[in-house]
């Protein structure tokens, strides 16, 4: 027998629920907190997207007290372990056993896609972040015009990712030829798709690129694409990787004597730890860049600023600031909001209503569904960042802003 989802045990089951539902369990449910899920990448390779969850958490402790509709917000956070199967798992336990109204999810494709499935299937309310939006929905079998019915996305696309490193490179001389770097997985390949991905987008802007074919995942061995790229004398190379894997194509690139003059890596250079694990060799990698202490917005939740964000995590924690900061804490952001308009948070039409009615600011930007060409998907602003090794250890820049708010450039993107 097929498992059995949530949306059809209840709808199948009526008569055997409709006694239990009138019973003073049933009432202690409604009158209790509100449950949300976190699916997030505790552990593994993906753990640095987590790595704000506990800071985040207690900088909303007041808010998720106060709650929605006079009940307060319980966050059950679960750990993916890395692992879209894991991710899948335990968006099934929080909906099947914890019975969730709402499932947030961040942390790439790998993260977000199979929990968003999850919820597809079984008919609750997910958010999502940090995730780029051609992943999410072509890679979910959808497409812009068509979206999904329960799961909806903040975040940036790939044209956005794109227009941050055209603008970082403009800035800089270089001989315009570009060597990928990108894994056989969600990410790399979209990023590495013929017709909506960065090839096409090089060769309109009149970059020349030298594309080695996707590496297998977690590869030990990058001497085949460094010598590809070295062959080619490439002044740019780029990709997206997870931690990993960056520590070993860097390495290996060292070793082998390749010196582009413009390294700009997705996903893996988000936290100072990978810098400072590369080194000095490390001094002026870019990537891409979602959020700063520089942004111009406010937290409709917490009324913070971006920059009171970031103060407050150094000051509890020691430690630099991280992009992913501004992302979960805006994830957080969404959910409150969307659960205080909710005329009903447990239920899920009544949820995905308040969704797609959100007009809400957060220190990311202003998630605004109804705004969106892109259904499904409110987008977020990206920015591009590089990386500079201080008094204060490292720190990451606005080198370029491709997009018309206004948001500072730090500092101007330099050759490494």
């Amino acid at each position: 027998m097929g498992r059995l989802n949530r949306r059809a045990f209840l709808g199948t089951s009526g008569a055997a629920l409709a006694v239990p539902a009138l019973l003073p369990t049933g009432l202690r449910a409604a009158d209790g907190p509100i449950r949300v899920g976190l699916v997030t990448p505790t552990t593994g390779p993906l753990a640095f997207f987590a790595e704000p969850d506990t800071f985040v958490l207690a900088q909303y402790a007041g808010v998720l007290s106060q709650g929605a509709n006079g009940r307060p917000i319980e966050i059950i956070v679960k750990d993916s372990q890395s692992s879209a199967n894991r991710a899948s798992e335990v968006a099934s336990e929080l909906i099947l056993r914890d019975e969730v109204s709402l499932i947030l999810s961040a942390g790439g494709p790998d993260t977000v896609n199979p929990v968003a499935d999850q919820c597809e299937l079984n008919g609750v309310p997910s958010l999502s972040t940090a995730c780029p939006w051609q992943s999410f929905v072509m890679g979910r079998g959808s497409n812009p015009g068509q979206g999904f019915e329960m799961t909806y996305l903040f975040a940036f696309g790939l044209e956005d990712v794109i227009a941050a490193y055209l603008k970082l490179w403009d800035g800089v001389a270089t001989n315009r030829r570009v060597g990928l770097l990108l894994a056989n997985d969600a990410d790399g390949n979209a990023w590495g798709d013929a017709q909506f991905g960065f090839p096409p987008a090089l060769a309109q802007a009149g970059y020349e690129v030298v594309d080695p074919g996707r590496y297998t995942p977690m590869t030990d061995d990058f001497s085949t694409i460094i010598g590809q790229f070295q062959s080619a004398d490439v002044d740019i190379v780029m990709g997206t990787m997870i931690p990993p894997e960056f520590l070993t194509y860097w390495t290996q690139s060292h070793q082998q004597g390749l010196r582009p003059r413009v390294t700009t890596i997705g996903k893996s250079l988000l936290l100072p730890n990978i810098l400072e694990a590369a080194g000095d060799s490390g001094e002026g990698l870019s990537c891409e860049l979602g959020w700063h202490p520089a942004f111009s917005f406010t937290s409709a939740s917490t009324g913070q600023s971006a920059a009171q964000i970031a103060e407050a995590w150094r000051t509890a924690t020691g430690r630099p600031w991280v992009q992913t900061l501004g992302m979960k804490h805006a994830l957080l952001d969404l959910a409150v909001d969307v659960l205080k308009r909710a005329s009903d948070p447990d239920d899920a039409a009544s949820v995905i209503a308040a969704i797609r009615d959100t007009r809400c600011e957060t220190t990311l930007g202003i998630a605004d569904w109804n705004a969106s060409t892109i259904a499904n998907v409110a987008k977020s602003a990206m920015m591009g960042g590089q990386w500079h090794h201080g008094a204060d250890g490292w720190s990451i820049e606005i080198a370029a802003n491709p997009t018309d708010l206004p948001v500072p450039v730090t500092r101007p993107m330099e050759v490494m």
